[in-house]
């Protein structure tokens, strides 16, 4: 039986949440808190081995509660957040406090049915995943400085693809952020993320942090380099040359490997218009979306790297790319951003 302890300050959520976790047979919600306060004191007490976390409570908030709990009792949390600018804002510190993943909100207590399959998934995803809280702590405490290239060499037309998943918004501060501005390639970034704000927040906070321009992907966008383009949550995002340039096509379709957006769709689109000029690397999460892609890549003389299982929060897709053959070398997550710009150097 997985251990849950759910936490929200609405009575009727508390109790639909743990209707829905408990229609499982394999998780025992162990008890049930009305704030952040309350949450700290029952997680050490309950030793749950997930907790289910709203955001916003009085007394002390969800944010403030992750980043108490993981420091003091690190407890793989799946935080509620609602679908506004405001709270996927709030989703995203959670994320990069400590918490491993999050689930949009309903708005109202008559849709939460809505998000059982989800919250059941999602418990059980991570409970099996055992995901390394502590290295998604030491990711924060890295400030490596901007890696510098030498680009006589680069060919034309190169691009860069960064695929990630669980874990991801803070691994990829560790790698976009140390690029540098005058990179003459583009980024595409696939990070798994259900529709709303999420990936324009995602987008905003590295171009807060970053020489290179990141922006959330539009439709029909001409690429241009030294851009970081990040996939709209969920819709995939293909790269396709038209007219002589080259443009994004953001694509309303169905997931794959159960997600959207998929790294295997970008991976493949990007394949046909850059061919051996791509260079690839995988960071963190569940599953094996990223595998067929990276094969791709990799079989077209493309370059491929994954994020190595020590630095990693979540080994599923890097693990499930090197067991297929798709991958070229194994980086730390520090040593991603050199390993890049070395590929891209030629």
């Amino acid at each position: 039986m997985i251990r849950t302890l759910v936490v929200d300050d609405s009575a009727l959520m508390r109790r639909a949440a743990k209707d829905m976790l408990e229609s499982a047979d394999n998780i025992e919600v162990v008890g049930t808190a009305r704030n952040g306060e309350e949450a700290i004191e029952k997680a050490g007490k309950l030793q749950p081995e997930v907790i289910v976390m709203d955001v916003n409570m009085p007394v002390m908030d969800g944010i403030t509660a992750v980043e108490k709990i993981i420091h003091t009792n690190p407890i793989p949390t799946i935080m509620f957040s609602t679908l506004t600018k405001k709270g996927s804002r709030e989703a995203l510190e959670a994320l990069r406090l400590g918490a491993i993943d999050f689930i949009t909100k309903p708005s109202g207590i008559h849709e939460i049915e809505k998000i059982e399959d989800e919250l059941i998934s999602k418990v059980n995803n991570i409970h099996n995943s055992k995901p390394n809280i502590i290295r998604l702590l030491n990711l924060k405490k890295f400030k490596g400085e901007i890696v510098k290239g030498n680009w006589d060499k680069t060919p034309n037309d190169t691009a860069v693809l960064i695929g990630t998943s669980t874990g991801g918004p803070s691994s990829l501060e560790q790698i976009i952020p140390r690029l540098p501005g005058n990179m003459p390639a583009p980024v595409f970034v696939v990070q798994h993320m259900p529709r709303g704000n999420f990936c324009n927040q995602l987008a905003a906070r590295l171009d807060s942090l970053s020489q290179l321009q990141v922006k959330e992907a539009r439709n029909n966008e001409k690429v241009e380099n030294g851009v970081v383009y990040i996939a709209p949550g969920g819709f995939h995002m293909q790269v396709r040359k038209a007219l002589g340039a080259t443009r994004i096509k953001i694509v309303e379709g169905e997931p794959v490997h159960a997600v959207i957006p998929a790294v295997d769709i970008t991976a493949q689109s990007v394949t046909n218009v850059y061919g051996k000029n791509m260079v690839a690397a995988i960071l963190t999460g569940m599953g094996n979306d990223g595998t067929s892609g990276f094969k791709l890549i990799h079989e077209n003389e493309g370059k491929t790297i994954a994020c190595s299982e020590d630095t990693c929060v979540i080994y599923g897709m890097p693990k499930a790319a090197i067991e297929a053959g798709a991958i070229d070398v194994v980086k730390p997550i520090f040593e991603i951003p050199e390993e890049i710009v070395r590929c891209i150097e030629g």
